[in-house]
């Protein structure tokens, strides 16, 4: 797990640590993953869920000192926290709280506690089987998630979505009035059947291509600007607050998988 930066008016770790970072890391919308060494963090808060699977017992401290001990710790959103002794391998998964999986991962941290057992083993196959396997279990959460066809309107506007969204800032009601339809009735169709609003998936496309820009060589300010963020400075507070980390960790020395 990278080394992450602390947020929320907690003490910071240098960005440079982001760099030291080597592994493998993936992006879908609404999930950010990353596979290798889990370093130990100072504390920290960020907004998304973060799961951390090891190959071995790992311990995260809370802001009130209440240590957990596990190969599999969930981290509830906006919870300080700090890793105080890591593992040679595994995997740090960030969700959205706000898509279904990322809920019914805060959900199960609040209800059972921190640590828990999940349907991953770091140690075997490769970081997007994790994911795949994690987002599984969690799903059964909600069984009615993303069942049934998907509705024409919904696969339109996320065929019409990477467009727009790279030529400027769009709102979900632009999107609506491109389809005809209403953004209110666009917005839970969306929802319902991608299982993230259609406003944090626009975030994430946001974040997709900035990280896709600065893969192929741009600075952040560049990146940035083309991602439609108002500036860099958009950009790390949105990394930041999301995930407790800095733009850098988009680095080239790790091995990302970015594809929609």
């Amino acid at each position: 797990m990278m080394k992450a930066l602390v947020t929320n008016d907690f003490s910071t770790s240098s960005d440079a640590d982001a760099t030291r970072w080597q592994g493998r890391a993936l992006l879908r919308p609404g999930v950010l993953a990353f596979e290798g060494p889990v370093w130990p963090t100072e504390i920290h808060a960020h907004h998304a869920v973060q799961i951390v699977a090891a190959d071995t017992p790992i311990v995260v401290v809370d802001g009130g000192g209440v240590r957990r001990n596990g190969a599999h710790i969930v981290v509830p959103t906006d919870a300080p926290h700090r890793v105080a002794e890591g593992a040679a391998h595994g995997i740090a998964v960030y969700l959205d709280p706000e898509t279904v999986a990322g809920a019914a991962a805060d959900r199960r941290a609040h209800l059972h506690g921190w640590v828990h057992s999940l349907a991953v083993d770091p140690a075997h196959g490769e970081l997007t089987d994790h994911v795949t396997d994690l987002l599984a279990d969690l799903l059964r959460d909600d069984p009615q998630a993303g069942q049934g066809d998907r509705h024409g309107v919904v696969t339109a506007a996320l065929q019409l979505l990477p467009e727009m969204v790279q030529d400027g800032s769009v709102r979900g009601s632009d999107v609506a009035r491109q389809l005809g339809i209403s953004a209110t009735r666009l917005t839970h169709l969306f929802t319902e059947q991608v299982g993230i609003p259609l406003r944090r998936y626009i975030l994430w496309l946001r974040l997709h291509i900035a990280m896709t820009r600065v893969l192929a060589g741009d600075d952040v300010s560049t990146a940035s600007y083309a991602a439609g963020f108002t500036d860099d400075a958009h950009l790390i507070r949105t990394c930041r607050r999301t995930f407790g980390l800095p733009p850098s960790m988009m680095g080239t020395h790790v091995d990302w998988d970015i594809s929609l």
